[in-house]
């Protein structure tokens, strides 16, 4: 497809790809705050066989180029678990993806959309929501406030460009992600506290640190916590087990014990918060390669890192609490424990927790009580076909 003198091919062999992997190091060269992220975990990320998301998902890739020069890319896919979902729920029946979008200018931009839609038209898919990359899981949504600071480790970043380039091409707003910042230095309000304090006399309460030893077994009780508690929100689609087995060989140089918690109630697991060192902060300098020295560097770091800030990704509270005092006093506990071992064990002063939905009334309410504020929203888009 050309427009504009803008020509649109599919990504094929290994030169494709590697343009397609590659093109991000043109766009951002002068933005300070992209951080290059890993080739090989984006090569990991884009290809069946390595990605599990692919046992239930299709895609395809597409380039763009003027005058033989790469100035886009973008990815059409269907997870064919999110058709299964509840149209209520945001996924459903004909709803495709666009994602790992990146393009020079406007007309590039609208090229590489009305190629993906095509794609996904072709297919029989009536609705787009996007930019997803590649998973609901992975990077949902178009940082769309936040641009004038790096994202924390697993976070998006893009032109600011982009919000007015989609919508130009027809897309209205689907839903909001919020990230919040915490400066954990300052410690919470006397009613945090006492909230904290009443959990840690209640004897049936017990939050504890994962043990790194039960790997695969803590990973199998978040999952389960996981897919409770956010199985009626809106975007779910369910985490499959090799999907766990893959992030968590992924994430496992990045868990430490004591910024994962577990809570359990009378015995039974019941919620989970998962924290991460800001791995950016290692990232960064190593303009995504290992090699040569990277990887010592990196391993270095990791040994015991000192940084700046963590972030938490995901937390929940199985379904039948969710409406509970109980629940609540359970996120406020693994907050308060997690954020003194970041203090203290790390060296952290700044927290940030997301995404959150626009409209999860729950995590917004907590995120005002222990005085966050937004310092970053993604957008998800959609359009009808």
């Amino acid at each position: 497809m050309a427009q504009n003198d803008v020509v649109i091919s599919p990504v094929s062999g290994k030169a494709g790809l590697k343009a397609f992997v590659d093109l991000p190091w043109a766009i951002y060269a002068n933005d300070p705050n992209w951080v290059p992220p890993l080739k090989a975990e984006i090569y990991g990320l884009l290809t069946p066989g390595k990605n599990p998301f692919f046992e239930h998902a299709e895609a395809q890739y597409f380039l763009a180029r003027r005058g033989g020069t790469v100035t886009g890319r973008v990815s059409a896919h269907i997870d064919h678990l999110a058709l299964k979902m509840s149209p209520e729920q945001g996924m459903g029946p004909g709803t495709g993806n666009f994602g790992m979008f990146e393009a020079m200018d406007e007309a590039t931009a609208h090229a590489l959309i009305a190629t993906a839609e095509d794609w996904l038209r072709a297919k029989g898919m009536t609705r787009v929501l996007g930019p997803i990359s590649l998973s609901i899981w992975e990077e949902p949504g178009l940082l769309i406030h936040g641009h004038d600071h790096p994202p924390t480790v697993m976070m998006g970043h893009n032109s600011p460009a982009y919000e007015a380039w989609i919508e130009s091409a027809g897309y209205a707003h689907a839903k909001r992600l919020n990230c919040y910042e915490i400066n954990i230095q300052k410690g919470f309000s006397p009613l945090i506290k006492r909230i904290v304090e009443s959990g840690e006399k209640n004897p049936r309460i017990v939050v504890r640190k994962v043990d790194k030893k039960k790997f695969d077994e803590e990973a199998a009780i978040i999952l389960h916590i996981l897919n409770d508690a956010w199985g009626r929100n809106w975007g779910f689609v369910p985490i499959t087990d090799s999907e766990i087995a893959f992030t968590g060989k992924k994430l496992r140089p990045i868990v430490y014990e004591d910024l994962i918690r577990i809570a359990e109630v009378d015995g039974e697991p019941v919620a989970f918060m998962m924290t991460l060192p800001d791995l950016n902060e290692a990232l960064k300098p190593l303009n995504g390669s290992l090699f040569p020295f990277g990887w010592v560097k990196l391993l270095w770091w990791l040994r015991k890192p000192k940084l700046r800030s963590v972030r938490v990704p995901l937390m929940g509270v199985v379904q039948k609490l969710q409406s509970s005092r109980m629940a609540s006093q359970l996120a406020f506990m693994m907050i308060e424990h997690t954020r003194r071992d970041a203090i203290a064990n790390y060296g952290a002063s700044r927290g940030e927790m997301g995404w959150i939905l626009e409209d999860n009334q729950g995590m917004v309410a907590i995120t005002k009580a222990i005085d966050a504020f937004t310092n970053k929203s993604y957008m998800i888009y959609e359009k009808r076909l």
